[in-house]
């Protein structure tokens, strides 16, 4: 890996990552298309930084991020769920990560979801607080984002919807959310892979995160206003096209390297 490729891939991390399209996904067809090889570091890579993602929400929401010990309980049981089946199917959810028809065939199936969403949830609770159980459930759809090229962000905030939040709180309650489960699974990976990170690379990791925190933060800030406004709908289609056109691709024989 080298530096222009891994601003690419902080970019589109960044700017998929709290949206509802899927960051994993995305860097996956990224690789593919600049013909990366998946060692260990780029394996790494696209999950350590990660942790410049989760930093631009502790910037944006400090004011509310920093708050009452009874939220980071509730964060802590939301999180659960895929901390306790991550680690018990790590292995088989690695070897799902390479797989690009995987990844096509879940932006297909979200998107079709997500064009359905809005008419599903129209009438949110008065009460938008978030209670222990509605923490734990929305956790739970946060399970199925393992599935590389389900959108961890469209999950919970799916998740959000099922608990009478509005977009806006389901939204936010899931960038909340990101800070523990992507903190806990980038540390992970740094963990099993330090060894690749030497004086080059460790630079250009770096480099990844700066970049990623400066392009999720723009992401952020546009996305929340675009939801409340008008809703999932533009993401589903978008998914929908992204999904069929590497399914077509790769059903033609298609060398997706475009270097």
């Amino acid at each position: 890996m080298d530096t222009l490729q891994a601003i690419i891939i902080a970019i589109v991390e960044g700017i998929t990552e709290f949206l509802p399209v899927s960051s994993t996904g995305h860097m996956i067809i990224t690789q593919k298309l600049l013909g990366m090889e998946s060692t260990d570091f780029v394996r790494m890579f696209t999950v350590n930084i990660q942790f410049g993602a989760i930093l631009s929400v502790i910037v944006l929401y400090w004011k509310r991020f920093f708050q009452s010990f009874n939220f980071y309980l509730k964060l802590f049981v939301a999180f659960l769920p895929a901390a306790i089946l991550g680690l018990l199917f790590n292995s088989f959810i690695e070897s799902l990560l390479e797989n690009v028809l995987v990844v096509a065939i879940s932006l297909v199936l979200g998107g079709i979801i997500l064009v359905f969403v809005d008419n599903w949830f129209k009438k949110p609770a008065e009460n938008q607080e978030i209670s222990y159980p509605k923490a734990l459930k929305i956790g739970f759809f946060q399970v199925i984002a393992m599935i590389p090229g389900v959108s961890r962000s469209a999950a919970t905030i799916i998740g959000g919807l099922t608990q009478k939040l509005n977009r806006k709180n389901a939204a936010e309650f899931s960038f909340f959310l990101a800070v523990p489960t992507m903190f806990a699974a980038a540390a992970f990976e740094l963990f099993k892979a330090y060894e690749s990170i030497n004086v080059s690379n460790l630079k250009i990791l770096l480099t990844g995160n700066i970049v990623a925190f400066i392009v999720a933060m723009l992401a952020i800030k546009g996305f929340i206003g675009y939801l409340t406004k008008h809703g999932f709908k533009i993401f589903g289609y978008y998914r929908i096209a992204i999904g069929l056109l590497i399914i077509v691709l790769l059903a033609s024989g298609a060398d997706l390297k475009i270097v």
